[in-house]
C-alpha cells in the first residue's frame, strides 16, 4: 500500500514583483525521514519553508502536508506541525520551564499530558538542570534546545526546522543531530534547512538548491557517488603554488581549498599517480566526492550552461 507524503510540493513557484524565489520546486518527503535541503542565503530555502507553513502563499503549484492542501485547510495543518524559526524567537525574560508552559498553553496542552511531556524533552535534550534559568542567559545551543522542546510541546507530526544550528557550537550540534535521529526514530518526520555541508551528510536524503531551483534529490552517498569526474585531496605546505599549478593542467576541472587540503575535481582518466607526478612535495590520493565538492560542481555546471 502506497501512503501519501508527509510533505508533497508539486511544481512550486514563488515570485516577489519581477524576482522568483523558488522556481517550479518538486519533492516529497515521508514519514519517519529526515529530509535536508541545502544550498547558500538567497537559494529560496526559508521562502520554502514558509509556504510549507502557510506563512506564504506560493505564486503556482500545490503544497500538501500531513495530507492537507495548505491552501485550503491550514488550521489542520498547523496542530500538525512544529517550526523553528531560524531567529530564537522565544521570551528571554521567562524561565525555560516558564517558556515551555506558555506554548504548552497556546495548544491547549495541559495538566498530566504537558507534565510528563516536558520532564521526557528535558531528559532527551538534557536540559533538566537549567529548567529554572532565564532564556536570555542560555547559551545559543540551549537556546536551540529549548526552542526545539517548544515545538515539539503539542505533539507535531512534522517538524520544521529553517537552519537551527547556524552559529552554534559544533558540540551543541552534534546534540541538537542524535535528538534529531531519536525523534525520527519515533516516527516524526523532520525537514530541515542548512547552509552546512557536512550537516547534510546526517539526513536521509538531501536536495541541492540554488536560485531557486532544485538541482539534485537523493541520498548523500548517492549524490557522493553521482559525480562524473574524479576527485582527490592533496595535502601539502605551498597550496597556493600548487593550486596554480593544477589550474593549467590538461584533464582538471576545478581546484577548491577544502579545510587545510585543496579538492581537485579531474577527468575520470586523470589517476592520482598523474597528479603525483607533478606534485613531487605534495600528497595525493583519490577520494569519494563530499557533498561540497558535488554541489559547487553542480552550480558550476549550470552557470556554465546559463553562461554558453
Amino acid at each position: 500500500m502506497n501512503l501519501e507524503p508527509m510533505i508533497d510540493l508539486r511544481e512550486v513557484s514563488k515570485q516577489f514583483g519581477g524576482v522568483t524565489a523558488v522556481d517550479r520546486l518538486s519533492l516529497a518527503v515521508n514519514q519517519g525521514e529526515i529530509f535536508g535541503l541545502v544550498g547558500p542565503d538567497g537559494a529560496g530555502k526559508t521562502t520554502t519553508l514558509r509556504m510549507m507553513c502557510g506563512l506564504m502563499n506560493p505564486t503556482a503549484g500545490e503544497i500538501r502536508v500531513a495530507g492537507f492542501d495548505v491552501n485550503k485547510s491550514l488550521s489542520k495543518i498547523k496542530d500538525r506541525i512544529g517550526y523553528m524559526a531560524q531567529k530564537f524567537g522565544l521570551y528571554g525574560d521567562l524561565s525555560v520551564e516558564e517558556n515551555m508552559f506558555f506554548y504548552a498553553d497556546l495548544f491547549a496542552v495541559t495538566g498530566r499530558e504537558r507534565d510528563e511531556l516536558m520532564v521526557k524533552l528535558l531528559e532527551m535534550t538534557r536540559m533538566s538542570p537549567f529548567r529554572k534559568r532565564h532564556a536570555a542567559k542560555l547559551s545559543g545551543g540551549m537556546k536551540q534546545k529549548l526552542a526545539l522542546m517548544c515545538a515539539l510541546l503539542h505533539h507535531p507530526r512534522i517538524l520544521i526546522l529553517d537552519e537551527p544550528t547556524n552559529g552554534v557550537d559544533p558540540v551543541s550540534r552534534r546534540d541538537f543531530w542524535v535528538i534529531l535521529h531519536q525523534l525520527a526514530g519515533e516516527g516524526l518526520t523532520v525537514f530541515i534547512t542548512t547552509a552546512y555541508l557536512d550537516e547534510a551528510e546526517r539526513c536521509g536524503r538531501v536536495g541541492l538548491m540554488d536560485g531557486g531551483r532544485l538541482l539534485l534529490l537523493d541520498t548523500p552517498q548517492a549524490l557522493r557517488n553521482s559525480l562524473f569526474e574524479a576527485c582527490f585531496e592533496i595535502r601539502a605546505a605551498n597550496l597556493r603554488e600548487i593550486r596554480k599549478t593544477l589550474q593549467g593542467l590538461a584533464g582538471v576541472v576545478s581546484v577548491d581549498l577544502s579545510g587545510s587540503a585543496l579538492h581537485v575535481l579531474a577527468a575520470p582518466e586523470i589517476a592520482a599517480e598523474d597528479l603525483g607526478a607533478r606534485l613531487p612535495s605534495a600528497e595525493v590520493r583519490r577520494i569519494v566526492p563530499a557533498l561540497e565538492d558535488v554541489f559547487i560542481r553542480t552550480v558550476r555546471k549550470g552557470a556554465d550552461r546559463a553562461s554558453g
